[in-house]
């Protein structure tokens, strides 16, 4: 028995990789110094896992930005717009992650989704009938070979076929007009890889844990029928991760290849099919070690479970890549009697090395004190937050009265324009900012000097958002660290680490709190900053508040209770809030849910059952008792949406806004077709990118949501938090966007 992971963080134990890129971007270094020193940390990464033990090691799971854009790039399936542009591969390869504006063109950034079920995202390669799929990139070699030259044969690591074709966006044709072409793209992989020594290749197919029936079913069939029809030289791993492959587990094991790596974290019902039976002609990579999380592993559980399984060739395995948890807990100064629960990127290397010499008979010391870490409950519960669940009834999940009802008293109450104007909570995070919050932290200044710093910035902020006209202003969220941290920090039942940064997407990481205990709030958290906003201004100021299953699922959520029972308690401390800034004053408040769709299960039939059903009554109960004149936002980023409005709906909202510039308002269509009762706010430009929108780019968008949705329920505003843009590009974008709705408004107006 051998071990191996699926990949491995690529920001550095330091976030090395994101500063240095974004020196890169910032034109303090070469691109010759860039890839110098991602090569360093390559092989720093590579000899990490050799000399933990680690037998099978990736790689090509490095990325400056995503791996799927990454093999969107290897074989060529790059827009002719971008292609086009007079810069160097690398720096179309970041045009196509960022955008690009500059003497040398002007483009978007590919749009971009959450990876499954997870806060990472991944870019949405683009297909058009003119494009001509071929090898246009040597990473994946390049990289092979790095590691062959320090001594270290390596199975790189690819986005698989099927995967690719399903995450793709298609204009004008289908994945069946360049099936052909992609295979023989892949095959050419496999026998360079070859040549150069690989012994393996490993084929990501997370797509095959969703629910592959009908054309899709086919579509996969199709895929490996004929990229395998002609044996290949190396050796295939076809990798699954986030969930089963119960709808293709007969075929995939009837597939001529030499491994297939299967989750037994989150996939239910994974133990099952491979007890149902396993060839023996093929490597199980077994997913044991939860590569989502940050709890030790409880050894004799996994011991138990595969010596459950009838394969006979099995390799110890993470259910994931492990770029979903911080790298190192050695960094982090917890007490002893609570670091001993956790197991960051390093220490799951650690797990698997003595799973696997307990299973060889040896190790008893390291099995005795696992055991004894898992002996005992490692928290109390907390009997004032029972009490309060279990005094919960029916109606407090229900908002009174209803919606449409709601929405005459708050038009009397508010009497705001045709296309209201606003943003979505956060102004930029700049270097000043950061730097006072930690001088705060560590007692350089005292609480009156950064008080009076923290509404100097809010008072200059409230002003730009009168000067240019904006109709309904938020305070900034200068005093906040992270979205979801921020409200942990303030809760009980939270812990924080320190350098546990994990990747969200490109250079832009976060650091997910940990939920330890029982969840409740013992004091006002936002209240402050809110109405010391809205004491400085006329106008209406929003209450900014992150949603109970967003607070859930951007932290590490706990293994010992249910995720509906640790989210009930979240919304309950965060109903808490609500209330507070209600009596005292904030008559709009938005509770962010940006991450609802993240941990919806990945086949639509456990939507409800394991998620939903749960999930919007979590939000529900946030609100339900507020005044029907408090008007209650909502915001979603980055997900897919369209398939689940109906429940969107049902979390009885006042206004919702999101995402959709990035996604080509591919929304709008569903929200026509589902009549969504609810006001809509489509963001009409890309915060993520540094490009900044005209006013014609934004009044065409604009003009593009009325043609989908009734103007009387569309706000204007941004598609997320401006946190990470700078002081310039999101000034003129937001100035941009006023002066747009203010004219749009003047052409509806004439039409009403």
């Amino acid at each position: 028995m051998t071990t191996s992971i699926i990949g491995f963080p690529r920001i550095g134990e330091n976030r090395e990789l994101k500063f240095t890129t974004e020196k890169y971007w910032r034109n303090e270094i070469s691109e010759t110094e860039l890839l110098d020193f991602a090569k360093d940390l390559r092989k720093k990464h590579w000899e990490l896992l050799q000399s933990a033990g680690i037998d099978d090691i990736p790689s090509n799971d490095f990325s400056f930005f995503d791996t799927t854009l990454d093999t969107a790039y290897l074989f060529n399936i790059i827009p002719d717009h971008v292609k086009d542009l007079d810069l160097t591969p690398l720096d179309k390869y970041f045009a196509l992650a960022r955008g690009y504006h500059g003497d040398k063109g002007d483009t978007k950034a590919l749009p971009m989704k959450k990876w499954y079920n997870t806060n990472y995202h991944y870019l949405v390669p683009q297909i058009y009938e003119d494009t001509q799929i071929k090898l246009n990139d040597s990473k994946i070699f390049d990289e092979f070979q790095e590691a062959k030259d320090l001594g270290i044969t390596t199975r790189p690591v690819i986005v698989g076929p099927f995967t690719l074709l399903s995450l793709s966006e298609y204009h004008n044709n289908k994945p069946e007009t360049i099936l052909n072409d992609l295979i023989a793209g892949y095959q050419e992989v496999f026998q360079k890889l070859h040549e150069q020594g690989a012994k393996w290749i490993q084929l990501d197919e997370p797509e095959l844990v969703k629910d592959v029936t009908g054309e899709k079913y086919q579509l996969f069939l199709n895929v490996y029928k004929q990229l395998l029809k002609d044996n290949p030289d190396i050796k295939i791993l076809i990798q699954t991760y986030f969930g089963d492959v119960r709808d293709v587990y007969e075929d995939l094991i009837d597939l001529p290849v030499a491994g297939i790596g299967l989750d037994f974290h989150e996939g239910r019902k994974t133990a099952e099919l491979v007890q149902s039976g396993f060839p023996d002609d093929k490597v199980l990579f077994a997913g044991v070690v939860n590569g989502k999380n940050i709890w030790r592993n409880n050894y004799q559980k996994t011991i138990d479970l595969i010596n459950s399984l009838p394969a006979k060739n099995i390799v110890l395995s993470t259910s994931c890549s492990l770029l979903h948890v911080p790298f190192t807990i050695e960094n982090e100064i917890f007490p002893a009697e609570v670091k001993k629960h956790f197991a960051f990127a390093v220490e799951k290397l650690t797990e698997l090395k003595e799973l696997q010499a307990i299973l060889d008979g040896k190790e008893d010391e390291a099995k005795e004190k696992n055991a004894q870490l898992f002996s005992k409950a490692r928290v109390e519960p907390d009997k004032k937050v029972q009490d309060r669940i279990n005094s919960l009834t029916d109606e407090d999940f229900v908002r009174q009265p209803s919606l449409e009802e709601r929405a005459t008293i708050q038009k009397q109450e508010f009497d705001l324009p045709v296309l209201p104007t606003t943003t979505i909570g956060s102004f930029p995070q700049t270097k000043e900012v950061r730097k006072t919050r930690a001088r705060f932290r560590k007692h350089e200044i005292t609480q009156d000097e950064y008080d009076e710093f923290i509404a100097g910035h809010i008072k200059e902020w409230l002003k730009w958002q009168e000067d240019i006209g904006l109709d309904v202003l938020v305070h900034g969220e200068f005093e906040r660290n992270d979205m979801v941290e921020y409200f942990g920090q303030n809760l009980n039942g939270y812990l924080f680490s320190k350098n546990g940064w994990v990747q969200s997407y490109g250079t832009r990481g976060v650091k997910p709190p940990i939920i330890w205990g029982d969840v409740s709030r013992n004091k006002p958290i936002t209240v402050k900053w809110s109405t010391y906003a809205q004491s400085q201004t006329d106008k209406v100021v929003k209450g900014m508040l992150t949603g109970p299953v967003t607070i859930l699922n951007w932290s590490f959520p706990r293994e010992d209770i249910s995720q509906k029972e640790s989210t009930t308690q979240i919304a309950l401390a965060i109903q808490d809030e609500v209330l507070d800034l209600e009596k005292n004053g904030i008559r709009i408040i938005q509770i962010d849910e940006a991450a609802l769709r993240e941990k919806l299960p990945l086949r639509k039939s456990d939507w409800y059952s394991e998620y939903l059903d749960w999930a919007i009554p979590a939000f529900r109960l946030v609100h339900s008792k507020v005044k029907p004149e408090t008007q209650i936002h909502t915001h979603m980023c980055y997900s897919e949406f369209t398939d689940i409005l109906p429940a969107i709906q049902n979390m009885d909202a006042d206004v919702i806004s999101f995402e959709a510039s990035r996604s080509n308002l591919e929304i709008l269509d569903a929200l026509q077709q589902e009549h969504f009762k609810l006001q809509v706010g489509p963001g009409v430009y890309d915060i993520h990118s540094p490009r900044i929108p005209s006013v014609d780019e934004i009044k065409t968008t604009i003009h593009k949501i009325l043609d989908k949705v009734p103007v009387e329920k569309v706000w204007i505003n941004p598609d997320c938090g401006l946190k990470t843009r700078g002081i310039t590009e999101a000034k003129s974008s937001v100035e941009n966007l006023a002066t747009a709705a203010k004219e749009v408004r003047d052409e509806v107006k004439e039409e009403l």
